[in-house]
């Protein structure tokens, strides 16, 4: 049997909330000077980096070996520690990513496909996040005492990505009108919460369509 997951938060829209009201208070530090564009293959390597970092991140927890994902992203663990000087460096670049490309898919979905299929790929990109969160929830834990702005700068940005998905669905007819989003983001939060067993990924998933039938269940559309 798995182990359970990291006692973090299980509900992701009051884990984001709650992160950004304890961030605490700093003085202002002035500017640092703009650092130099990095070179191309400096770029690739840096984002090679963080890729593998995220996968590895998802599957093994925040204990990952640093020298692992060097290996597995072709590169040194000097390289490594030249763009990310410490693990807590390179889990809050991952988790940036993580936000970043979770609210860029709901605008690409909601551009591209209809409206409930477009909350549905989106929740189920959700699942990957989750994966991701759980597995960096020990360092992010350490980074809320730190004077890092990682939450104050995202808080919110996955559940106003979501609303706009559902109110979106909504208004389509595809879902049902009286969908509170919250509602969903609470629902979605369970997930965080499952134990953490070999086939967490494959039940996570069944519980999105689950989810999205409820949804869709006396929809006009």
């Amino acid at each position: 049997m798995g182990a359970g997951p990291p006692r973090f938060n299980p509900h992701i829209a009051r884990v984001e909330k709650k992160l950004s009201d304890q961030q605490p208070e700093t003085a202002e530090k002035p500017e640092a000077p703009a650092s130099k564009p990095l070179r191309a293959d400096a770029k690739r390597n840096r984002d090679k980096l963080v890729e593998v970092a995220a996968q590895a991140f998802a599957t093994d927890g925040v204990d990952a070996s640093l020298e692992e994902i060097a290996k597995r992203a072709g590169v040194g663990i000097g390289t490594l520690y030249r763009h990310f000087p410490t693990r807590e460096h390179l889990v809050e670049v991952v988790y940036r990513r993580e936000v970043e490309g979770l609210c860029q898919a709901a605008d690409e979905l909601a551009r591209d496909q209809p409206a409930d299929v477009a909350l549905e790929l989106w929740m189920q990109r959700f699942v990957d996040y989750i994966a991701t969160k759980r597995g960096l929830a020990t360092s992010l834990r350490l980074l809320l005492s730190t004077n890092s702005t990682l939450f104050s700068d995202t808080s919110g940005r996955v559940s106003g990505a979501m609303r706009g998905l559902v109110e979106a669905a909504a208004a389509s007819g595809k879902i049902r009108a009286d969908v509170d989003a919250s509602d969903v983001m609470h629902a979605l939060g369970g997930i965080y919460s499952a134990p953490n067993t070999p086939d967490w990924r494959e039940r996570s998933g069944r519980l999105v369509k689950l989810l999205m039938d409820g949804l869709r269940f006396g929809a006009r559309g």
